[in-house]
C-alpha cells in the first residue's frame, strides 16, 4: 500500500488523483489540501479518511473542522497547512497539483522530509528549478512528472543514458485558436478561451494553453526536469494530441510516446513508477487516426511562446516575473478586466520593467512575484 498526500485535491489534476487511487485501490491517502472548496474537500475527506486535511483560509477551516467533527482528521489552514500536508509523516510522496508559485515552499519542505515528489506543479521548477534540482539530489528523491508532455519525454529517456539526449520535442495542440492572427484575437472572449480542443484542465492552464504561455512555461520546467538547455528544446504543433512529446537522441534516432488524451495515464505513471498499471479507457485506433499532422508554432501572432525563450535565456528572476506577469493578466482576464492580447502584453512590459537578480533564493523570487503584482496592479 503506497500512501500518498494531495496538494490542490479539488482541481483537476487532484481530482483525478484521487480517481486513480478509487480505481487501483492499494493507494492510501494520508493527507489532502485544497483551496477553499470545503464541500468537495468534505466528500473526499469522507471517502479516503486521510488524517489530515488542509484548506487556506481559517475562516473555511472552522467551518470544515465542524463539518468532520464525526471523522478523526485534523483539520488545518493556510502556508502553515500546506507545509503541514507536505511534511505528513506517513506519505511517501506528494502530489503537488497546486496552482502557482505558491508550491514552492511546500514542495521545499517535502523534498527536505524526505518525500517523492510528482510534480504536476511546474511554476516550482520555471522559478526556482536552480533550488529544487539540487536539492533532489542531495535529498536522494525522486521528482516524477506528471504534465503529460514532460511524463512523455520522461517515459521516452526510460533506460537511456541522459547524456545521449540531443533535443527535446514538446509538442503542443496549438489551442483553441490555432491559425488565428493577431486582429482576429482581439474580441476573444473568456467563454472562447476556455474551450480547449482536447484537453479538460483547469480554467488557468487552460487560458495559458490559448495564448502558448503554457507551453513556454513546460519547455522552462523540461530545461531543469531534463537538464537540458532552452535551445535544444523544440516547440512542435501536434493538433490532435496523440503524441505527447518526443526526444531526439545524438544518433539522430526520435522516440515518442502516444496516447489519447488522458491526464491519468502520467498520473497513474508516475504514482506506480517504474510500474505500469493496466487503465481503463480508450485506445488509439490507428486505422480510424490515419494521420498525424505537424506544425511550427506561431510566435507572432501567440508571442508568449517567444517570451518564454527570452525570460529563459535570461536566468535568474526572469522566469519569475514572465511567470508572475502571465499568472496575474490571466486572473485579469478571467475576471474580464482586459482583452485576450493584453496578456502577452503585460507580460512582456513587466519584463522589460525588470532587472534581473541571478541564482535567486526563495525569498528573493517571493519577493519578485510581490514586486510584478504591484507593478501590475498600480498599471492595469
Amino acid at each position: 500500500m503506497k500512501k500518498i498526500a494531495i496538494l490542490g485535491s479539488t482541481g483537476s489534476i487532484g481530482t483525478q488523483t484521487l480517481e486513480v487511487a478509487r480505481e487501483n485501490g492499494d493507494l492510501q491517502i494520508t493527507a489532502l489540501a485544497a483551496g477553499n472548496n470545503i464541500e468537495l474537500l468534505e466528500r473526499q475527506i469522507r471517502e479516503f479518511r486521510p488524517f489530515l486535511a488542509a484548506v487556506w483560509s481559517e475562516e473555511k477551516a472552522r467551518e470544515l473542522r465542524v463539518r468532520t467533527a464525526d471523522l478523526n482528521v485534523k483539520i488545518v489552514s493556510g502556508m502553515d497547512g500546506l507545509l503541514d500536508v507536505a511534511t505528513e509523516p506517513e506519505a511517501e510522496i506528494l502530489v503537488t497539483a497546486i496552482v502557482g508559485m505558491i508550491g514552492i515552499r511546500p514542495t521545499i519542505a517535502a523534498m527536505e522530509a524526505g518525500k517523492d515528489i510528482a510534480l504536476a506543479n511546474k511554476e516550482t521548477l520555471v522559478t526556482a528549478g536552480h533550488l529544487i534540482m539540487p536539492l533532489a539530489k542531495e535529498r536522494g528523491v525522486r521528482i516524477l512528472p506528471v504534465d503529460s508532455e514532460h511524463s512523455a519525454v520522461f517515459q521516452c529517456l526510460n533506460g537511456e543514458r541522459r547524456e545521449r539526449l540531443h533535443k527535446i520535442l514538446l509538442t503542443a495542440s496549438g489551442g483553441p485558436f490555432r491559425g488565428r492572427k493577431k486582429e482576429e484575437l482581439r474580441d476573444v472572449q473568456v467563454e472562447d478561451a476556455l474551450k480547449h480542443p482536447n484537453w479538460s484542465m483547469g480554467r488557468k492552464i487552460t487560458i495559458d494553453s490559448a495564448t502558448l504561455v503554457n507551453k513556454g512555461l513546460e519547455m522552462m520546467e523540461a530545461r531543469w526536469l531534463f537538464g537540458v538547455e532552452p535551445e535544444n528544446i523544440q516547440i512542435v504543433v501536434q493538433p490532435k494530441s496523440i503524441i505527447h512529446s518526443m526526444v531526439e537522441f545524438e544518433d539522430g534516432a526520435v522516440m515518442a510516446q502516444l496516447g489519447t488524451p488522458d491526464m491519468k495515464l502520467p498520473i497513474q505513471y508516475a504514482l506506480y513508477y517504474p510500474d505500469r498499471r493496466y487503465l481503463p479507457g480508450e485506445r488509439l485506433d490507428f486505422w480510424a487516426l490515419r494521420e498525424i499532422t505537424f506544425e511550427k508554432p506561431d510566435m507572432e501572432n501567440f508571442p508568449g511562446l517567444r517570451l518564454a525563450f527570452e525570460a529563459a535565456a535570461a536566468g535568474g528572476t526572469m522566469p519569475t516575473v514572465y511567470n508572475a506577469a502571465n499568472e496575474r493578466a490571466v486572473a485579469k482576464f478571467l475576471d474580464r478586466k482586459i482583452g485576450f492580447l493584453d496578456i502577452p502584453q503585460i507580460i512582456e512590459s513587466c519584463m522589460e520593467a525588470h532587472r534581473t537578480v541571478l541564482n535567486p533564493s526563495v525569498e528573493e523570487i517571493l519577493s519578485v512575484e510581490a514586486q510584478t503584482y504591484e507593478m501590475i496592479e498600480s498599471r492595469w
